[in-house]
């Protein structure tokens, strides 16, 4: 019912169409459903059209896309969908509404960022990320392991465990050390929050600030959204980030991606985009627009991501984890983390 309630009101107050008459009419024209909002892939689609002359159509919502094309079925105007999170891509794959793409140019993509079947393509990276008080944390390296530490006990922030980018994480941690220890794991960084997770990212960084905590558990490309909003621009300033798990296996990533509908219209056009996406350019446009990491190794971050640090990512493939997302979503209720510390 919850999820059902969340697609009506993105359909209701979360929607933004762009294009001349409508998608529905734009045959000819790439058609995107995004959750990505539309000043973050405007400079891209500009880009792309004055590049090869096709027009794109974009209908953004924040939530309920996946839902919408299921709705939709064969009727849908949709040919692409963009996403924020690599669990919402296999969600559309597992259920049926995407198809696969053969391309070399894709294909040239990383294979730990796209789906090994050809449905989903990661193009820019975005790693989960600890935000330490500059003033009150003097350590360089962490782990995702040492949040468990007792020695952070009620000195960590963080949003729900049952966000999208946590359950994430814990996937990860299952899948690299398995259900029990993750179970334990998570126990003991609940045990070490500050508070009851409430907000999003940017407001644990915020309570860092005000010095309910001493570290948060955020993703970078905050940080330049901070810097940029003169309220929070403080609470940006207060902190610096650190990569967890620089000394092995590397920091945990998540991905914006595309994939094909499956009942594309424009399919040869769609194709056309999504290569572009993939391309040098296409990615050095979108990281930068984004502060996010290109997915391609040939492409620099820009400055402003540069100055964060070198990102060792994680290199256990994307979908790998996504399997263990729904144990991983049942693992932080079995653990109460979004109840809060219980001492």
């Amino acid at each position: 019912m919850a999820r059902k309630s969340a697609h009506s009101a993105a359909m209701a107050l979360g929607v933004v169409l762009l294009g001349p008459a409508g998608i529905a009419q734009a045959q000819g024209d790439v058609n995107i459903y995004s959750y990505r909002e539309p000043a973050l892939i405007d400079p891209l689609l500009k880009a792309f059209t004055a590049k090869t002359g096709i027009k794109t159509n974009v209908v953004f919502a924040s939530a309920g896309l996946n839902e919408r094309l299921a709705a939709e079925g064969a009727a849908s105007p949709a040919d692409l969908l963009l996403t924020v999170d690599a669990g919402r891509l296999s969600e559309a794959k597992d259920a049926g509404l995407t198809q696969p793409v053969k391309s070399p140019a894709l294909e040239a993509l990383p294979a730990a960022f796209r789906d090994p079947d050809g449905h989903w393509f990661g193009l820019t990276m975005r790693a989960r990320v600890i935000y330490a008080s500059k003033e009150r944390v003097k350590q360089d390296h962490i782990t995702y392991e040492e949040l468990a530490d007792p020695k952070w006990r009620g000195k960590l922030c963080s949003r729900s465990g049952q966000h999208v980018y946590n359950t994430s994480l814990v996937a990860t941690m299952i899948a690299h050390k398995g259900e029990a220890a993750t179970a334990d794991w998570l126990r003991g960084v609940k045990a070490n929050l500050a508070r009851k997770p409430a907000g999003g990212d940017r407001e644990q960084v915020r309570d860092v600030h005000a010095g309910l905590c001493d570290i948060a558990i955020g993703n970078t490309y905050y940080m330049a959204a901070m810097l940029k909003n003169p309220e929070q621009r403080a609470w940006a300033e207060s902190v610096r980030i650190i990569f967890p798990n620089t000394q092995d296996r590397g920091s945990h990533i998540n991905i914006s991606g595309v994939a094909l509908a499956k009942h594309a219209k424009n399919k040869d056009l769609a194709i056309r985009l999504m290569e572009f996406l993939a391309s040098d350019e296409g990615q050095s446009i979108y990281a930068s627009v984004n502060n996010e990491y290109p997915i391609s190794s040939k492409v620099s971050p820009s400055e402003t991501v540069k100055s964060w640090g070198v990102l060792k990512p994680d290199p256990l493939p994307l979908s790998n984890i996504a399997k263990y997302r729904k144990r991983a979503s049942e693992i932080v209720d079995e653990v109460g983390f979004d109840a809060g510390p219980t001492n």
